[in-house]
């Protein structure tokens, strides 16, 4: 009998100890922010995430009360700025950017610095537009007449393709499709364009903002996006599940992510913050206008989002056999 009273005292005071810290997370939550915010960005000034980050930037300052800085660190496939947030440790310094970036890397490398288990969702804010393009002078009608056309003179075909989870998406197009053609590699991924428009390439998968000035001058054909549905800013071009591809679907998600120095509560407050301030006409017009597409929601949905993109990334790597590190 002395035993189980023992026993219940101690998950009494294990509840109420719980209690206490769930309310102090709270009014942590509630009282937030202390000090400047910092968002580190894994690309240069003027890329989508960078573009997406300072339009929020002026309205998420005057909500919080206090500064939001912007810190541009781009290379090492984004783990330069995922280190910088990992290793700040607090619930101050965050990451902006595409979860595509980190999503794949225990698939790329045989070694990682870091656990990507470490970066948790705060807030989803938008999908980069994913695109294939094929040059306008090889007259394909669409993608099914580019899969018969390759399938009919396997090798003679080239292909290019942004690195990480596009590549992996558009590499479990090829292979679901029967496909095999020699993959162009570029230093700057945005020299596939000029090459896609001239015909030295023959088909490309990177982002609607790269093929867009090909495009719009006539010699780029864009056949498909790769997100579930069409674009919206894009009524026109087919989803690559509607042209009967589903295999290359991939939606290019991009928002906030903290270290686990953020609470669950702080989570939630940070990410109806965004969401809220960034329900607005405007910022969905300058989106757009930057092959961008709104895509709000907070820490819980982004989570499901980014589930829903791991699952599809182990079955794409179990098709085409590759072994996660970790």
């Amino acid at each position: 009998m002395q035993l189980t009273k023992c026993r219940m005292a101690a998950v009494a005071g294990g509840l109420l100890a719980f209690l206490v810290l769930a309310q102090a997370s709270q009014v942590h939550a509630q009282t937030w922010p202390q000090r400047a915010v910092k968002f580190i960005i894994p690309f240069g000034p003027g890329a989508g995430a960078d573009i997406g980050a300072r339009l929020i930037q002026d309205r998420l300052q005057k909500r919080w009360g206090q500064p939001v800085m912007i810190e541009n660190r781009p290379g090492g496939d984004s783990m330069i700025a995922i280190q910088g947030v990992l290793s700040a440790n607090d619930d101050h310094t965050f990451l902006w950017g595409p979860s595509g970036n980190f999503i794949v890397h225990p698939y790329l490398y045989k070694k990682l610095s870091y656990d990507p288990d470490d970066l948790v969702p705060v807030a989803r804010y938008s999908s980069t537009i994913l695109a294939v393009g094929v040059p306008a002078s090889m007259n394909f009608k669409d993608l099914a007449d580019f899969v018969t056309r390759a399938r009919a003179e396997p090798g003679k075909y080239n292909s290019a393709a942004v690195p990480g989870i596009t590549e992996f998406a558009f590499d479990y197009f090829l292979k679901t499709a029967g496909l095999s053609m020699a993959r162009v590699p570029y230093k700057d991924i945005v020299q596939s364009a000029t090459d896609l428009g001239e015909g030295r390439l023959h088909i490309a998968a990177s982002s609607y903002a790269i093929l867009r000035p090909q495009e719009q001058a006539g010699r780029i054909k864009v056949l498909a996006v790769m997100g579930r549905e069409r674009a919206p800013s894009l009524p026109n071009i087919p989803s690559a599940a509607e042209a009967g591809f589903p295999a290359l679907e991939m939606e290019g998600l991009v928002g906030l992510f903290g270290s686990k120095a953020v609470s669950a509560a702080l989570r939630e407050r940070i990410g109806a913050d965004i969401v809220a301030v960034s329900n607005d006409k405007d910022i969905e017009a300058r989106l757009n206008a930057t092959a961008q597409t709104p895509n709000r929601g907070g820490a819980k949905e982004f989570q499901a989002s980014i589930d829903h993109q791991r699952a599809q990334v182990a079955t794409i790597a179990k098709t085409l056999d590759i072994k996660p590190t970790r």
